[in-house]
């Protein structure tokens, strides 16, 4: 028996290629570091915006609220951004990549010269910005989590979209007939599954495209979901009520400024979501299972050959992933949004995607890709209602440019798992 796959020898000189380290990281500095000096250095205008970092929910030990000169800390941006953009230089030349912590870092500095410049006047509730990023970071990260483990085992899953849209409607019938949050949350996981077989079967079994296959899947569900919130859900309102997630304080942790109200006052769903991110790290890299996957996604016939079942492996974690993102998309009518609006996922599936290729297929990495998108996402609409100079056109453009320059800027050169993408039959 013989096996059908795309060879790997292609593969060797881009392999080779991305031994040698990019100039795209320098380079995106560098127009950003341009950015600082024009807009925050040169037309920086001369005020004071306030950092507020007090939260309700801090107990007893709250921190002091901190006045930042508009232009001074342009100027200090400004000089800092460079001197980085440089380094980034340094780290080229010599033959090295350019550190994530380095890029995290000129993020960081180059985050708070924007949310400086851009609030001359008003004070900008910090912990509050943060929750506010987190939560919509939420779906976000499981859809990119369950797009890591698809393209980990060889699937491209576009779906993504499709799955959270399903297990957001879903959901909220299930639990607003049931009135159980968990009956709803079982029933989200069930429709990413039912997303993911329709995927699975076409894209494994019977060789289709896999990017066409994730696209048709999310206008269907899109036109599916559409009509029947029309149809049925605006006229019976009993089947959309679903009930909410109530915080969940954790104690003593939960206290602590800053960080306790952003990661320890949250929903069970967002705990999930912490379990779900470490357990997918550990199972990837550390268990019989993630090492099958891995083998799978990167050389099917070598896998095939120490008697692997590459089709079955793939089917079954593709489901997985489905699973992961329905769960996600409950989110949206368990503990964000409510009741179920049509296209309530709004793009982010696509957002998720976007996440995983900049995160290099990594479940931590991709998490802080979600982490940022959701920040730029919130940040947005933070400095909407503070009344910031900058027009509304900019502000709604924010997440999707973030996307693009992180995706298109920072990320460089990188290789997804060899296999992803390539259909594997048997003859």
């Amino acid at each position: 028996m013989t096996a059908v796959t795309a060879p790997v020898s292609e593969h060797a000189e881009a392999r080779s290629n991305l031994l040698a380290p990019s100039w795209k990281v320098p380079i995106a500095l560098g127009i950003f570091a341009v950015i600082a000096i024009v807009v925050f250095g040169i037309l920086g205008k001369s005020g004071e915006s306030i950092l507020s970092f007090t939260d309700s929910k801090a107990g007893s030990m709250q921190l002091p609220v901190i006045p930042m000169s508009t232009k001074v800390t342009g100027i200090v941006v400004s000089i800092i951004t460079t001197l980085m953009a440089i380094g980034a230089v340094v780290f080229i030349r010599s033959g090295r990549k350019v550190p994530v912590w380095f890029i995290a870092v000129f993020g960081v500095v180059f985050v708070v010269g924007f949310l400086v410049w851009a609030t001359p006047g008003h004070t900008l509730p910090v912990t509050g910005l943060l929750v506010g990023s987190l939560a919509l970071s939420v779906p976000i990260i499981f859809g990119a989590l369950g797009g890591v483990i698809s393209e980990r085992v060889g699937v491209v899953n576009v779906a993504i979209e499709a799955q959270l849209l399903a297990g957001a409607f879903v959901s909220a019938i299930a639990a607003s007939i049931t009135h159980s949050i968990w009956v709803g949350i079982i029933a989200a996981m069930v429709a990413g599954v039912l997303v993911s077989f329709v995927l699975a079967a076409f894209s494994i079994n019977y060789a289709v495209d896999q990017v066409i296959v994730g696209i048709v899947l999310n206008v269907l569900v899109l036109g599916l979901t559409t009509f029947l919130y029309q149809t049925v859900l605006v006229n019976n309102n009993a089947l959309n009520t679903p009930p909410q997630f109530s915080e969940l304080d954790i104690p003593v942790l939960s206290d602590i400024p800053v960080i306790g109200p952003v990661l320890f006052s949250q929903t069970i769903i967002v705990y999930i979501m912490y379990i779900a991110v470490i357990a997918i790290f550990i199972g990837l890299f550390r268990t019989r299972w993630g090492l099958r996957l891995r083998a799978v996604g990167e050389h099917p016939q070598a896998a095939d050959t120490v008697g692997i079942n590459v089709q079955r492996t793939r089917f079954w974690n593709v489901a997985l992933a489905g699973a992961i993102v329905g769960l996600g998309g409950s989110y949206f009518t368990l503990g964000l949004v409510g009741p179920f609006s049509q296209d309530v996922s709004s793009g982010i599936g696509f957002i998720g995607l976007a996440a995983v290729i900049l995160g290099g297929w990594d479940p931590l990495k991709a998490t802080m890709a979600a982490l940022l998108f959701g920040f730029a996402e919130n940040l947005q609409s933070v400095l909407g209602i503070l009344g910031s100079a900058l027009p509304n056109d900019i502000l709604l453009m924010l997440p999707y440019v973030v996307t693009i320059f992180a995706v298109a800027g920072v990320v460089g050169r990188v290789r997804g798992p060899a296999a992803s993408g390539r259909p594997y039959l048997k003859i």
